[in-house]
């Protein structure tokens, strides 16, 4: 595994990998690299010649009073994962190397984004999209790859790539969770024992609204959820449940909808969310 740092360097390897004939996959990340990011390098690999990862705090997706600062970063150990894994390239740039001066021009995320994590996070989305359309343009990547965990910035992202005609095929990787259903993600690490025992019911309580709805309807299937989790620790941020991937409220010729939800813990904000078709029963 190479690691590069600059956009320039990047490029070059680009275009090179492109005369070569070589399938480029495209793993984004954030770093604090656990088993779900590995479940989406491991995809690249089964189905790309080469691939690449990016490891890039974004700071245009954090708002005032978020953890750009806080959030967890440990790139020597996950430059040994990324090359146990079997990731190709690694790209490493510094914040100034992608924003060398405030930007002129951005994107801003029209529709999908106001509602579920986007409801309470005004511009996030706008951040998310931006800095995939610059590491796009920079990696020019044949396939790129999202977890499912992050479903609403997976619906987004595929809205990015059709509405601005990116080459770019988008890869939506299943959730990886621990044995007990939780969600991996890089901010479980700030969870207390305590709730981390709790934090496995929000995937059950999903679980349950999502089969609630099928016979009841979403009014029954949200109070439930809320009634199910209740006793947690944790502070309900939001649930709902829309249709997928267009996040728009489901009428009853819809089909293919997500149960999705967020709780905060004292210094945590998890989300999770189920994927699910009416059509099946």
């Amino acid at each position: 595994m190479i690691t590069v740092t600059t956009v320039k360097e990047m490029q070059q390897i680009t275009e090179n990998l492109k005369q070569q004939g070589k399938k480029i996959g495209f793993v984004p990340t954030m770093g604090f690299l656990h088993e779900g990011h590995m479940s989406l390098v491991n995809k690249s690999v089964e189905q790309s010649d080469v691939t690449v990862m990016s490891i890039f705090v974004n700071p245009l997706q954090f708002g005032p009073g978020e953890d750009f600062d806080r959030y967890p970063r440990d790139i020597d150990r996950d430059k040994k994962l990324a090359e146990e894994s079997g990731v190709d390239i690694l790209f490493n740039p510094v914040v100034k190397e992608l924003y060398p001066a405030e930007p002129s021009v951005t994107v801003k995320a029209v529709t999908r984004s106001d509602v579920l994590c986007g409801a309470s996070r005004p511009g996030h989305f706008d951040g998310v999209v931006t800095v995939l359309s610059i590491l796009f343009n920079i990696v020019s990547p044949d396939k790129s790859f999202f977890g499912q965990k992050d479903a609403q910035q997976a619906a987004i992202v595929d809205g990015l790539v059709k509405s601005l005609h990116f080459s770019t095929e988008i890869i939506t990787v299943e959730t990886v969770r621990e044995e007990d259903g939780l969600a991996k993600s890089s901010r479980n690490v700030y969870l207390n024992d305590k709730e981390r025992k709790e934090a496995p019911a929000i995937y059950q309580a999903l679980k349950n609204s999502s089969n609630i709805y099928i016979k009841s309807g979403k009014e029954r299937a949200v109070e439930m959820f809320k009634k199910h989790i209740s006793s947690l620790n944790g502070e309900l941020d939001y649930i709902e449940i829309l249709t997928y991937p267009e996040l728009q409220e489901p009428k009853d010729s819809d089909h293919r909808l997500i149960a999705a939800a967020a709780v905060r813990f004292e210094r945590a904000r998890l989300i999770d969310n189920i994927i699910f078709t009416t059509e099946e029963v």
